[in-house]
């Protein structure tokens, strides 16, 4: 079997980093040609979201699935959260083969929890008149997952809270817009996905599909 040397390299470059910056810098190396539910290929200081080797995709694995290779860009420097809540500054790079195709995905994830309760306690003596701090507004954070099917209800939940009701309450358009939703984050690339948003949405398989061909309005 012929030894892969990009991955060697990233390897090294994950070992080297963590090294480098300690305990709370968690690497995990993605190899996107695998199966979804054990893409984590590599990963130093698991424990900052408690993922170990052979661990599921997360949100960038599908999104970067999802997009075309030619607008699929590095993102640097994002907010995630791990399942217990803590605040990680994240990167992903992607890694093509000799061809161009995406091969894998080299995430760095910050544990920035200890640095924020410094930033806070600081800013806190250095402000003369502090206001009422504002509620997060925006886009929720994306949590990172243990397995595909925490990511799929994951997704759903994020898609249904998009729609701002409960499901019994949706009409045929809401419902139209969680599939489309779904659809775009890369959902569907999940086996068996399709079955279990027909479930939530208490929908049949053959309505899940026409929804997605579907335009929302």
């Amino acid at each position: 079997m012929k030894q892969d040397m990009t991955l060697n390299l990233l390897i090294q470059i994950a070992h080297g980093l963590a090294e480098h910056f300690g305990p709370q810098c968690e690497i995990a190396i993605h190899d996107v040609t695998r199966d979804l539910s054990n893409t984590i290929v590599h990963i130093e200081n698991g424990q900052v979201s408690g993922r170990g080797d052979g661990d599921s995709a997360s949100n960038v694995v599908l999104e970067a699935l999802h997009t075309p290779p030619e607008e699929l860009k590095d993102q640097i420097a994002y907010l995630t959260r791990t399942e217990d809540g803590k605040a990680l500054k994240s990167s992903s790079l992607y890694i093509r083969d000799e061809a161009g195709r995406l091969k894998y995905i080299f995430s760095v994830n910050y544990d920035i929890a200890s640095l924020k309760a410094v930033d806070e306690l600081i800013q806190g003596l250095i402000t003369t008149q502090p206001g009422k701090k504002d509620e997060q507004t925006g886009p929720a954070v994306p949590k990172i997952p243990h397995t595909v099917t925490e990511l799929l209800d994951s997704l759903i939940d994020h898609a249904i809270a998009e729609i701002g009701k409960p499901v019994v309450m949706m009409t045929k358009e809401d419902k139209i817009k969680v599939v489309h939703y779904l659809n775009e984050a890369g959902a569907f690339l999940i086996t068996r996905s399709g079955d279990r948003v027909a479930s939530v949405l208490g929908i049949s398989k053959f309505t899940l599909y026409k929804y997605m061909e579907s335009s929302p309005e």
